[in-house]
């Protein structure tokens, strides 16, 4: 009965998760991102896991199963194959060290991650959320964490839009600033590459 009782917990939480990051992501103007969204966590070696693991809700499975096994297989598979992680921008650094280096993320995934932490920050702490709360959470993890500045500097300007304007305005500032200029961008390479070809 408690596995049952697992399923269906973890499908749930997944699910409604899922939901609240496509809002946030239709919102910023990146629906198909959204809508797309932590797909993995359906798969076998995530929802299992997860479901052995499930915390009623209440935090990450993750973390259930790194402290009884020393590691979390899900979740090592899950930031192997979702873009929206700064995790998962890592590669060999082109020094003579060849260290492993977080790389600069592309803005659409920064935004994604954006709406996660929002979308996850309103799951686990259900009716007493907070604007503050995405960023009080990026805040704890920092002395741990490795993300490149660049990347670090534009979600903690996002995350400090959120909790001192709130959500319409700052999903608002994305929609018409981030992805309005990358759409400016594009029409300009577009136009740029016509003209040449035209010579």
């Amino acid at each position: 009965m408690r596995l049952i009782h697992n399923i269906v917990g973890h499908f749930t939480t997944i699910t409604r998760h899922k939901y609240e990051v496509f809002k946030n992501c239709a919102r910023c103007g990146i629906p198909i991102q959204g809508l797309l969204h932590d797909m993995s966590k359906y798969s076998p070696t995530e929802f299992f896991e997860s479901v052995i693991n499930y915390q009623e809700g209440k935090r990450s499975p993750n973390e259930s199963a790194r402290e009884t096994k020393g590691y979390s297989a899900a979740w090592i598979h899950h930031m192997g194959r979702n873009k929206h992680h700064f995790e998962y921008w890592k590669d060999y650094a082109t020094d003579g060290d060849r260290k492993l280096t977080p790389v600069k993320m592309p803005i659409n995934y920064v935004v994604e991650m954006f709406c996660d932490r929002v979308a996850a920050s309103k799951i686990y702490n259900g009716l007493a959320y907070k604007d503050t709360d995405p960023i009080d959470y990026f805040k704890k993890g920092k002395k741990r964490r490795q993300i490149h500045p660049e990347t670090e500097r534009l979600l903690m300007y996002l995350l400090t839009k959120l909790a001192e304007e709130g959500e319409k305005e700052t999903f608002a500032y994305i929609r018409k600033n981030i992805f309005k200029y990358k759409v400016y961008r594009l029409k300009r390479l577009l136009k740029n590459s016509f003209n040449r070809n035209a010579d």
